[in-house]
């Protein structure tokens, strides 16, 4: 097995813990958004949601790679576009789901869960993205190198979620929420751009 062969099996082991951890951290988030009516702890599920899709579509090509059923050159433009696409979806959701808040005056109460869930990612999170960056780039992987800017920007919303979510434990703070919203819509905006610009370049 050559060199970048193995690279991909080991960036293949690190996108399967990011899908586990995906799948605990966006369903919790969800659950705990919907149950204190915090808009930042959905904003945050639905990115998890979303860097779970793309790490199953990375971890599916990875696979494939790997067992030689395709060859990098036929599925890696694809899977660089949906892993970006992806991104981009999340943007007008946020953006409708914190216009939709406000206007109805809800206000996010303290949610103990969703402080569990969001300091598991400040725990965890830094590894991943660190990762499947140094194997992307050692083995010219596109689709795991942009995979790596969603998981840091995910560990950065997951600082700010912590926050207000703390804050509005404590003090009591509710409108705190609408805060964490908003920096986390420019995270994601922020990931997104920075996902096309990678895709982009020959």
């Amino acid at each position: 097995m050559d060199e970048k062969l193995q690279l991909l099996h080991r960036g293949l082991l690190v996108e399967y813990a990011s899908l586990a951890w995906m799948i605990i951290e966006s369903l919790v988030a969800v659950g705990a958004g919907v149950s204190s009516g915090s808009l930042a702890l959905l904003a945050f599920g639905g990115d998890s949601f979303i860097e779970l899709a793309s790490s199953y579509t990375v971890a599916d090509y990875l696979r494939r790679v790997t067992k030689a059923e395709k060859s990098e050159s036929e599925r890696a433009e694809g899977v660089t576009k949906i892993t970006t696409a992806l991104l981009f979806i999340l943007i007008p959701v946020i953006g409708l789901g914190a216009l939709y808040t406000y206007l109805s005056g809800l206000q996010a109460e303290a949610s103990p869960l969703g402080i569990a869930v969001s300091l598991g990612a400040v725990v965890l999170m830094p590894v991943l993205p660190y990762e499947k960056k140094r194997i992307g780039k050692a083995a010219d992987c596109l689709p795991l190198t942009i995979d790596a800017v969603e998981s840091e920007t995910c560990f950065l919303m997951s600082i700010t979620l912590l926050a207000s979510l703390l804050v509005n434990y404590f003090w009591k703070i509710w409108w705190v929420d609408y805060v964490a919203t908003i920096i986390i819509l420019a995270f994601v905006a922020k990931e997104a751009l920075e996902s096309l610009s990678e895709a982009k370049e020959p």
